[in-house]
Order: C-alpha cells, then sequence, then structure tokens
C-alpha cells in the first residue's frame, strides 16, 4: 500500500522563517500516489449528488478538475483578482498579515447546484472560507469540504463548522 505522507516533502523556513512547507511535488509525480489521492479525495462524496467541484487558485486546480473528473461532473475555478474575463462576483478575507481576495463568475453556479470544494490544504480556514461564501453568494448548496492535507494544528475547520471537511492526510 502506498503512504502518501511518504510522498510530501517538508521544506523548512518556507516561505518564511519558522515554518515548515508541505510540499505536494513529489506526490505529484509520483503516479500511484496521484491516482490514490484522488481517488480517496473524490470517494467519500461517491453518490452524493455532486454537479460541480470549486477549486481555488492554484494548487486546487490540480486537485479540483481531477476530483471532478472522477466523480463525472463539472469545474469551477475561484482565482485571484483580475484573472475571470466575464462578470465575476469577489470577497475578500483576512489572512495572518492583511487580506486577500478571490473571485469567481457570477454565473458559474445555479442556484441550488451541488458543489463539492476541493484543495491541497486547510490551515486557517481563510481561503475555504472565502471560497464557500462564494458559492452560497450564488446560491450553491455546498455537499462537502475535501482536502489533501489537513494541518490541525491551527484550526481551519473551525470556520468551516457548517460544513462536512473530510482530509486525506491530517497533521496534529
Amino acid at each position: 500500500m502506498i503512504e502518501l505522507e511518504k510522498l510530501i516533502r517538508d521544506v523548512p523556513d518556507f516561505p518564511k522563517p519558522g515554518i515548515v512547507f508541505k510540499d505536494i511535488m513529489p506526490l505529484l509525480a509520483h503516479p500511484q500516489g496521484l491516482a490514490l489521492a484522488i481517488e480517496m479525495l473524490a470517494n467519500p462524496f461517491r453518490g452524493k449528488g455532486v454537479e460541480l467541484v470549486v477549486g481555488a487558485e492554484s494548487r486546487g486546480f490540480i486537485f479540483g478538475i481531477a476530483v471532478a473528473q472522477a466523480l463525472s461532473c463539472g469545474f469551477v475555478p475561484v482565482r485571484k483578482p483580475g484573472k475571470l474575463p466575464h462578470k465575476k462576483l469577489s470577497v475578500t478575507y483576512d489572512l495572518e498579515y492583511g487580506k486577500d481576495t478571490l473571485e469567481i463568475h457570477a454565473d458559474a453556479i445555479r442556484r441550488g447546484q451541488r458543489v463539492l470544494m476541493v484543495d491541497d490544504l486547510l490551515a486557517t480556514g481563510g481561503t475555504m472560507g472565502a471560497c464557500c461564501k462564494l458559492v452560497e453568494s450564488l446560491g450553491g448548496e455546498i455537499v462537502g469540504i475535501a482536502v489533501l492535507i489537513e494541518l490541525a494544528f491551527l484550526s481551519g475547520v473551525r470556520l468551516l463548522s457548517h460544513c462536512d471537511v473530510h482530509s486525506v492526510i491530517r497533521y496534529d
């Protein structure tokens, strides 16, 4: 059996001193590990009527599109400002030091569509919380949240308590 944790590389002091970055690039380069990760993200949501997967720029695109394909549904990107060409909605949210903004096309989700949120990492919950706000503002029904890695010691899941959060790998 492939141990996905062994395909995640720790990079100390990136992007700044004191942070241990969880690098997914070795997992992405490992065909069987990547396939297993996608199945483990998708499987808890099979048979739950997921119509769309939403993923945030940029690594949420990698996993989100693959999960959408595994669930035979569509994919909607959430992007950084200035990247979407059509009418859009945006949300600004707090980061540890400052603020950030994410955008989604205003016509990307129909009211009542069942949506699975997917990302590579859940840390403080700010990015995923902002993505959920965008989906909910368009009338989407969030079926759940699937992340490859959860940094549980940062308690990001507390911001997402209204959602079913599934983590493939959890660091306590």
